[in-house]
């Protein structure tokens, strides 16, 4: 696929939305631009809100309740402490 993109006056450019669409790339996406020669490599670098990622793995236990765990964590360094490793 080539797509052509114009430099504006203030050196931006608009990625064709056929590229956009193929890259699926959306607003705040960020590009990692680098130069190989005479040529411009961009490569997309997707920005997603964490809440696009619920669900995504399996989960075969249901998570702790953070005060369980942070109980635990103290515990565990109370532990560590008495017996002289921290």
């Amino acid at each position: 696929m080539a797509a052509l993109a114009t430099i504006t006056s203030k050196s931006q450019i608009t990625i064709p939305k056929e590229v956009r669409e193929k890259l699926n790339l959306r607003a705040k996406d960020k590009l990692l631009i680098t130069v190989q020669g005479d040529r411009i490599i961009m490569i997309p670098i997707h920005v997603r809100p964490l809440t696009e990622l619920f669900g995504a793995l399996p989960v075969e236990e249901p998570v702790e309740d953070l005060d369980v765990i942070r109980e635990q964590l103290r515990w565990e360094l109370g532990r560590r402490i008495a017996e002289g490793e921290e």
